[in-house]
């Protein structure tokens, strides 16, 4: 989460989440411009000016993926409070890893979910957050 769509505040975020070797595919806006220049390559696509693809260069994987986000939310779950976000995040990033389109059947993916909780208890309350 962040305060604003600066690049005060997306800067740090982007740092954080994306290898400075990384082709970064954004639109016009200021607080991607002002950053684009940190990582290897920056395509930009200008929205306002009707543009959504240049070559290979597009946002929209990000904008899909969103989509499915949003849809998921209003759908399924219908509330998330900002504390939980990266949970469901976290639910939506495995299920866009690890879809048909990409090859994975139903079994792959319950392998694959499986794998990920061996040796993990799952627990609501983390001790060192403290009460909720």
């Amino acid at each position: 989460m962040v305060a604003d769509l600066t690049k005060r505040d997306i800067g740090p975020v982007l740092r954080k989440n994306i290898a400075k070797e990384a082709r970064l595919m954004t639109d016009e806006a200021n607080h991607y411009t002002a950053l684009g220049w940190e990582f290897a390559q920056h395509d930009i696509v200008n929205h306002k000016a009707k543009e959504y693809v240049r070559g290979d260069a597009h946002t929209n994987t990000a904008e899909g993926y969103f989509g499915l986000f949003k849809r998921g939310m209003k759908g399924i779950y219908q509330h998330c409070s900002e504390r939980h976000l990266h949970r469901y995040l976290a639910e939506f990033d495995f299920r866009y890893n690890n879809r048909v389109a990409l090859g994975v059947n139903d079994r792959a993916r319950a392998t694959t979910a499986l794998r990920g909780i061996a040796g993990k208890r799952l627990t609501y309350r983390d001790s060192s957050a403290g009460p909720l």
